[in-house]
């Protein structure tokens, strides 16, 4: 299993432009299986989890055409559903979390579906709850085969029916639109998320025949329509690698580029990282970050501790906290971060404390982060990476600290991030993969 090797305390500087978001890239490339005709995708990030859902899809007689790594022309015209009871089908999409999002696909087109338990990161409960209510009020039937963790889903047709959605999940909402846009009538789904890679894949549906309104709002109408069409689409840039560059350039004292961000499908992240005291620069579709001796989080109007949380789209996503808790520990002051969604997330901190990190982990949800102020750096340590994101935090520590880090089990890092070793030595960084 490789490393990553990372001498830090090295400045950066120059330009980055980030990948097409995880994200979305998983919800659109599952909607290929809505239709018969070619779907062309651009900005396919090239990371472990999207090609992962791409070999399954292959695997599943999808003709993929990749014309380069980050263009891919699917057609769905002789899905082998055969496959979907093999034994390969569920080692492969038991450990992708976005193979959940076939569901929605194969039930509005095949009647028949499979989902596997929840893969992907272990940052606490992922329950599939919203995506099974949600299937049953449309009319479809399951069963759970306990001994490989398995839900075989079938219907006679889904029909349209009024959804309360129990949380505003982004892949249950995904999942739900796109079981009901076939469906006979119309569906209403409220309290669905509203995320711009929600709507971006609603965007997409409706470029290929369906009839959904209230994109961008916490309620779809959805009229079914009986067929869909092919259609050419483009991914947006990943929101969260964007704040991942944001952090990197504060923690690192670097002056850093980002370029082609999609600043208006970025919300309220780059106000968040402001607080930190991060200044930053936006001219077009781009943001600068100068270099920056010190940064100082702000409080409230009334002198309180900053509290930073996340919270269902338009507030900030829960990918970002684990960055942003990094990049308090080298500032100016203390902020509470609050990671509302998954108990698990925050336990990665054990890590930036041997680095010399003041951090209190209040309880599985909160950690209390004391700003070093760079009086004292981080250091080195050999540490490994839990998840995507925390593994990226802790890259961003090992980058600004002094001496040698070492971070293991670097596939998790892989699954998200396309090339990051290379771009980051790109900007000047010592990292090696080994």
């Amino acid at each position: 299993m490789s490393s990553f090797e990372v001498t830090g305390g090295i400045k950066l500087k120059g330009e980055i432009e980030p990948q097409g978001a995880k994200n979305e890239a998983l919800q659109i490339i599952s909607a290929v299986l809505l239709t018969s005709e070619k779907v062309t995708i651009s900005n396919i990030p090239d990371i472990l989890d999207v090609n992962n859902l791409i070999e399954l899809l292959s695997e599943m007689n999808v003709k993929v055409d990749r014309i380069d790594r980050h263009t891919c022309i699917f057609q769905a015209d002789d899905v082998n559903l055969n496959y979907l009871r093999s034994e390969d089908f569920k080692k492969k999409s038991g450990r992708l979390r976005g193979s959940v999002m076939l569901a929605g696909p194969m039930l509005a087109r095949y009647k028949k579906a499979f989902i596997p338990k929840p893969g992907g990161d272990k940052i606490g409960r992922r329950r599939l709850d919203t995506h099974l209510l949600g299937f049953e009020k449309l009319g479809a039937t399951f069963t759970y085969y306990a001994e490989d963790g398995f839900f075989y889903f079938s219907t006679e047709g889904l029909k349209g029916t009024y959804l309360l959605l129990d949380e505003p999940s982004v892949t249950g909402t995904a999942n739900l639109v796109m079981a009901s846009v076939m469906a006979e009538g119309t569906t209403t789904i409220y309290n669905a998320a509203c995320e711009p890679y929600l709507q971006q894949l609603c965007k997409m549906l409706n470029h290929m025949g369906a009839n959904i309104s209230g994109v961008g709002s916490n309620m779809l109408t959805i009229q079914g329509v009986d067929k869909l069409y092919g259609t050419a689409h483009h991914i947006l840039p990943d929101m969260i690698e964007i704040g991942s560059f944001i952090g990197l350039a504060a923690m690192t004292q670097s002056d850093i580029t980002i370029r082609n961000v999609g600043l208006e499908h970025l919300g309220v992240i780059p106000d968040r990282f402001r607080q930190l005291g991060i200044q930053m620069n936006i001219s077009g579709d781009d943001i600068h970050i100068p270099s920056q001796e010190l940064y100082e989080i702000q409080t409230y109007m009334d002198g309180g501790v900053l509290t930073i949380y996340d919270h269902p789209w338009p507030g900030l996503t829960p990918d970002l906290l684990s960055i942003i808790l990094v990049v308090a520990t080298q500032a100016k002051g203390s902020v509470l971060v609050h990671q509302k969604m998954f108990e698990s997330r925050l336990f990665f901190v054990d890590k930036l404390i041997d680095m010399g990190a003041q951090i209190i982990l209040c309880d599985p949800h909160r950690a209390a982060v004391i700003g070093l102020e760079r009086k004292n750096k981080l250091r080195g340590i050999e540490m490994s990476s839990p998840d995507i994101r925390a593994g990226v935090a802790l890259l961003i520590a090992a980058l600004s600290a002094e001496g040698k880090s070492v971070i293991q089990n670097i596939d998790q890092i892989d699954r998200g991030y396309q090339y990051i070793d290379k771009r980051l030595q790109h900007l000047g960084a010592d990292i090696r993969r080994v």
